[in-house]
């Protein structure tokens, strides 16, 4: 699905989540970060390729199986019939296959499908800074990471480098139409450019070094979910982006793996590097010659491809500008306080989407919830369909009739909404979802090349697919917040995250629709929706 699409990969496809600040913040140097971060993401990718990370594990009962106890017992017991003790104790495994794309890896735009490209035995990272590409390697030639000083020497040559930005920056190549890019590249190969693209896709990962600082919450969406399209690899699998005041962030590809897999990467590399920083504000770099290590690489550009990167930066500017990204935190509850009237945290966001949506627009439409099935082999994701008979029935309650609810009649209308919720959540998590389901039919039957049943080409089957509310919830200690394009023109892209006593949501769209409204209807439903669970009546 992913790598056919021939849309590009920015704003369509790729997603981002933003790291809290370091808790010292001295350690919030962007020099001091870079090292810091790349060297837990080595310590990362090292201790996955030896075996030693430790499972991905869903534990229902966690008082029971998240233990040491659990842990070294599990630890001795054969492969063959580990996986029956963590059964026992409501333990399961999740599938990591997803991992080892993480590193080394990138998306290679081809005429109508995609690759995806590994090269494990690369020791090199690609950095980019003002537009300018710099290759050097991290491990030595045992495959040990280099000192952390020597990392830190090389990035800081790489800082204070002040050669020009260039005239034709390549990386706004990676946010053309697929298709468009596949061309392009074809005679990037022809131009004497294969060593160079190469490294850049061989490379570990991108880290991008931004020259300026971050002013607020939407500046830090907009600069992390697109940037400048000059100093970012949007095919890379992911771009770890620092910024001048050691904000940091990930764009990630989103053809390789899911938010899960990005997620315990980015847990595991901001507990290292704050808890066990590798270099300190005192560091001092390692005396090496720098300017020997770090390769600057040089592309060979003809006028077609100047021309190709000049229409790419035209298109990249204009739908940048036509985004807007908007943000609330609403700070009158959040889990705990929704878990202790017996409501789903989850349901109760989304039905405040579907109660904002009706409230702005008068109607119900095609909402999309991403959920994990990576409790199966190869498990990606799954699609919960939060706008339902039961949303609907109650957002109208709230929106249309308030005066004929009683405020018990108001709770029994959410409780019903949650319930509800609560089992599509389960049968889209345990594979029972629809979405998916009729996707790989529809796939199986073109691909073998039968005529598609007319259900695929009914309207509502259509309407259904143009996901107008998409969205898409992470929680995590290591995140300050997310957020990803919409996925239709005239849609928005909801990022949000139920913390315990407060909600946040990201919300992106395009002229089409008013996101900044559509926050405010989101903050009024929420506020009607818990003063109703406290038992307070409220107006219309």
């Amino acid at each position: 699905m992913y790598l056919k699409a021939r849309e590009p990969v920015v704003l369509n496809f790729n997603a981002f989540m933003s790291f809290n600040p370091d808790p010292k913040s001295e350690y919030n140097d962007q020099l001091i970060r870079a090292t810091n971060m790349t060297v837990s993401a080595i310590r990362f990718m090292k201790t996955f390729r030896a075996g030693y990370l430790e499972p991905e594990v869903f534990h229902l009962n966690p008082e029971k199986s998240d233990t040491e106890i659990f842990k070294k017992i599990i630890r001795f017991v054969p492969s063959s019939v580990s996986w029956f003790g963590a059964y026992m104790v409501n333990a399961y495994p999740l599938d990591m296959s997803q991992y080892f794309r993480l590193f080394n890896s990138t998306r290679i735009p081809k005429l109508d499908r995609d690759e995806l490209y590994t090269d494990e035995k690369a020791k090199h990272l690609l950095v980019l800074r003002n537009g300018n590409f710099y290759v050097f390697d991290v491990l030595d030639r045992d495959g040990n990471m280099l000192e952390p000083s020597e990392i830190q020497a090389h990035l800081k040559y790489i800082l204070s480098d002040n050669s020009p930005a260039p005239a034709f920056p390549l990386g706004y190549l990676t946010s053309e139409n697929r298709d468009t890019w596949a061309l392009l590249r074809k005679n990037l190969l022809e131009n004497g450019n294969e060593e160079a693209l190469q490294k850049v896709d061989s490379a570990m990962f991108c880290l991008s070094l931004d020259d300026f600082a971050i002013k607020d919450f939407v500046h830090l969406s907009h600069t992390m979910l697109h940037g400048d399209a000059a100093n970012r690899w949007y095919d890379k699998s992911f771009n770890l982006i620092i910024t001048k005041d050691g904000t940091a962030g990930i764009n990630f590809e989103h053809s390789w793996g899911d938010g899960v897999a990005v997620l315990r990467f980015q847990n595991e590399v901001f507990k290292d590097s704050t808890k066990t920083p590798a270099i300190s504000p005192q560091s001092q770099p390692a005396s090496v010659d720098s300017s020997r290590a770090v390769q600057k690489l040089d592309f060979k550009l003809n006028d077609a491809l100047k021309a190709g990167i000049t229409k790419a930066k035209q298109k990249f500017d204009a739908t940048v500008e036509s985004l807007s990204l908007n943000l609330i935190q609403f700070q009158e509850g959040g889990k705990e306080l929704l878990k202790q009237k017996k409501v789903s945290p989850d349901a109760v966001a989304q039905l405040a989407f579907q109660m904002a949506f009706l409230r702005q627009y008068d109607q119900t439409v095609a909402t999309y919830e991403s959920c994990s099935t990576a409790a199966f082999k190869h498990g990606r994701t799954e699609t919960i369909r939060p706008a339902s008979v039961y949303t609907k029935k109650c957002s109208e309650a709230f929106v249309k009739e308030l005066s004929k609810h009683s405020t018990e009649e108001l709770q029994n209308l959410i409780v019903e909404c949650s319930k509800y919720h609560g089992r599509l959540t389960k049968e889209a998590a345990m594979g029972q979802g629809f979405d998916r389901h009729l996707f790989s039919l529809r796939y199986l039957a073109l691909s073998k090349g039968l005529a598609l049943p007319d259900f695929y080409q009914d309207q509502a089957y259509a309407r259904l697919n143009h996901n107008i509310i998409s969205t898409s919830t992470l929680v995590s200690p290591a995140v300050q917040l997310g957020g990803f394009g919409p996925v239709v023109s005239d849609g928005f892209g909801v990022g949000y995250q139920v913390q315990d006593d407060w909600i946040g949501c990201n919300v992106s769209s395009y002229p089409a629709r008013n996101g900044k409204e559509f926050l405010q209807c989101i903050y009024k439903s929420l506020e009607d929706i818990f003063n109703v669970l406290k038992g307070k009546k409220i107006g219309s």
